[in-house]
């Protein structure tokens, strides 16, 4: 699968999915660490930005993944034939969404941001370094 960076028309039996992507929060934008996928095939999708992907007719699994191939991601839809369906892939700073052409949240699976996960680590670390310094210092000090 290809994807074009200008509107193509439908070939007969497909659909085409108008992706799209933000490049979110990031340091390095999203679209260029992540990988676009429609049924487990990688679309090489180069940035942010709208993207026009030909796909066949029929029920389709479209996902984000980390460049490792963990979801980040996941959406499904039914491709009707000569119909221009639309996503707008969103990473945020807090959660990771995907929303159709009306607005409508169609995420099935969207993990937490980088920025989230960082915060939670940070804040775990946080607890468990001061609060294991508190014990020591307690100890020590204990007559």
């Amino acid at each position: 699968m290809i994807a074009y960076p200008h509107p193509i028309p439908p070939p007969p039996g497909h659909a085409v999915l108008a992706v799209s992507v933000n490049r979110g929060p990031y340091l390095v934008p999203a679209p260029t660490t992540s990988r676009f996928k429609v049924d487990g095939r990688l679309v090489a999708i180069p940035g942010e930005g709208t993207w026009y992907v030909a796909v066949p007719a029929g029920p389709r699994d479209v996902r984000y993944t980390d460049f490792m191939g963990i979801p980040v991601i996941t959406t499904a839809l039914v491709a009707h034939p000569g119909v221009v369906h639309p996503l707008s892939f969103r990473f945020g700073g807090w959660r990771n969404r995907v929303h159709d052409g009306h607005g409508t949240d169609v995420t099935r699976f969207g993990m937490w941001s980088n920025y989230s996960i960082l915060l939670v680590t940070l804040a775990v670390v946080g607890v468990l370094c001061c609060g294991g310094f508190g014990l020591v210092a307690g100890f020590s000090t204990s007559p």
